[in-house]
């Protein structure tokens, strides 16, 4: 059984504190770039809104030959982002979380641009795969909802993508994403206006294409026979259900959070909208600015969805990505402990299902995280300064370091590299999870190097510095456990300064094992660790406590 209370998974406390606390969180949209300041109350624990932004850039308008961000529209959102950082520090948040979805997940030059925003704002923005977005989708409409324990579907039309969701207040039983949007489809497919019906007849099956695959996985998780009830979420079903509100009923709702919108009243739509001309949508009453370009690929991606998915009507939650990023701060902070508990644990379950699913001894991979962490802890302070989330990312790596003997024995490292990378780790940012692979990558074989292209994935020089020294440590915790048979029962760090000698004392489980083996892929291996830290690595072994006590 894996110990993941040594592997710095224990339950966080509940906080003691009493006092609000200010928090800003921003959503890199392909269509729109949006921001949100909470008040957390941390005695419920729940947040309120007092802030919200929005910008609406275009991020997916991007070059249609390189698919790179075009540098305009870049320099429109970073002017937005200085605008958002301004509002926030008004409101005295103590932080600003910021992720990016699909446009910038896509663009070659995306990392680039986050890395500026990064050096020209100081602000650092998180690049989430597909399923992570749908991930925090879901926190985000449990934060505004009562599921009571009840399968529900959700669905967010963003700019990009399309994330179609299954769950009932715990673990997610479906996380999908979809690479459609509103602006991907209206730029790929749409070039007449009003629309033509051949255009129009194929951006339908096109939707409904694309869409089939994600509606089978959660209809696969749905009780035979049963259709829950569907939640929508974003600017596209908002839109829609507001200019509906105001046609049918003649006045604006003050909130659309609880509203329903029924299929036979968004086919009505759809069937208007495309005999339109971009002006005279953008004339309808409660039609936002610019959402008339996009509303009607929007309004066929809902429509389509619906369809497939057997529902009637959608109710909408105006809650959804970047509220489901302050829950996810708000889990990691252990501010949440009730209703939401199971998600806390995302990060730990996740690797160990991708454990599972590559076949991976969990018991050795265990001990080498064991040893990972202890080597880690020991020179916290002395070798190195990283913290909390530095030994997390290594406790994963460590687990997963051997996942490429899945594919093949020969250069099984860079296998790992490549499954870890794509394996969709939930809990996890794009950057963190380039740094497990990376930090998988090194344990054995050649040091990281410029020339790696895995390496230059790493933008900054502080990632690149995390997985320099801590690969050195998981290659030590390797060599630790070579024979895989729990030899060595634990090591002992201890470094003198004066001559920059780093012993380490190494207690066998046996008193009649000379621990060949691993001490022969200790000397092997440290030259990596000397190099790195400076320092001349002596390992020592020890008398077991068996014998001792014998």
């Amino acid at each position: 059984m894996l110990n993941l209370v040594s592997a710095g998974w224990e339950s966080v406390p509940t906080q003691t504190v009493k006092h609000h606390r200010i928090i800003a969180a921003i959503d890199l949209g392909t269509n729109s770039l949006h921001m949100v300041v909470v008040k957390i109350d941390p005695t419920l624990p729940a947040f309120s809104i007092i802030a919200r932004e929005k910008e609406t850039v275009r991020l997916g308008d991007r070059d249609l030959d390189t698919g790179c961000l075009k540098p305009g529209i870049m320099e429109k959102a970073i002017a937005a982002l200085k605008r958002f950082q301004e509002v926030a520090k008004t409101f005295n948040a103590e932080t600003i979380l910021a992720v990016a979805t699909s446009a910038v997940r896509e663009a070659p030059n995306g990392k680039d641009f986050l890395h500026r925003i990064l050096v020209d704002l100081g602000l650092s923005v998180d690049l989430i795969s597909g399923q992570e977005e749908a991930r925090r989708i879901y926190l985000g409409v449990l934060s505004g909802m009562e599921f009571n324990n009840q399968p529900h579907m959700i669905i967010d039309i963003g700019g990009g993508s399309t994330e179609i969701i299954l769950g009932d207040t715990e673990e997610p039983r479906t996380l999908t994403s979809t690479k459609i949007g509103a602006v991907r489809l209206t730029s790929e497919l749409i070039s007449t206006d009003p629309i033509s019906n051949t255009e129009f007849q194929y951006l339908q099956a096109y939707a409904r294409g694309m869409l089939e695959r994600s509606v089978e996985e959660v209809r696969a998780n749905l009780e035979f026979g049963k259709s829950p009830r569907l939640v929508g979420t974003s600017g596209t079903i908002e839109t829609l259900t507001l200019i509906n509100a105001r046609e049918k009923l003649n006045f604006i709702p003050s909130t659309l959070n609880g509203h329903e919108l029924s299929l036979k009243d968004l086919r009505d739509w759809v069937n208007r909208l495309r005999k339109m001309s971009n002006v005279e949508r953008t004339a309808i009453p409660g039609m936002p600015d610019k959402r008339s370009e996009v509303i009607l690929a929007g309004a066929v991606i809902l429509q389509e969805a619906m369809m497939l998915l057997g529902a009637e009507s959608v109710t909408i939650c105006e809650r959804s990505l970047r509220e489901g990023v302050i829950v996810d701060w708000m889990l990691a902070h252990g501010l949440i402990e009730d209703r939401l508990r199971f998600q806390s644990s995302i990060r730990q379950r996740s690797v160990l299902k991708q454990a599972n699913k590559y076949h991976i001894n969990l018991e050795y991979s265990d001990r080498v995280a064991g040893f990972a962490l202890s080597l880690f802890d020991q020179t916290q302070g002395i070798l190195h300064n990283w913290g909390t989330e530095e030994r997390q990312l290594l406790w994963a790596a460590a687990i997963l370091h051997n996942c490429g003997h899945y594919v093949s024995h020969s250069s099984h490292h860079k296998h790992s590299y490549y499954l870890i990378r794509n394996g969709d780790l939930l809990g996890y940012t794009e950057t963190e999870i380039e740094m497990i692979a990376n930090l998988a990558r090194y344990h054995r074989k050649s040091p990281p190097k410029k020339k790696h292209e895995n390496y230059r994935n790493l933008l900054t020089k502080q990632q690149r510095q995390i997985v320099n020294q801590l690969s050195t440590i998981l290659r030590l915790a390797v060599a630790l456990d070579r024979r895989q048979i729990g030899a060595i029962e634990r090591v002992q760090c201890e470094y003198h300064p004066h001559n920059q000698q780093f012993n380490l004392r190494i207690f066998p489980a046996r008193s009649d094992d000379d621990c060949a083996l691993e001490m022969w892929s200790l000397d092997y291996k440290k030259g990596v660790f000397e190099a790195e830290f400076g320092v001349k690595l002596v390992a020592t072994l020890e008398p077991s406590a068996v014998a001792i006590t014998s």
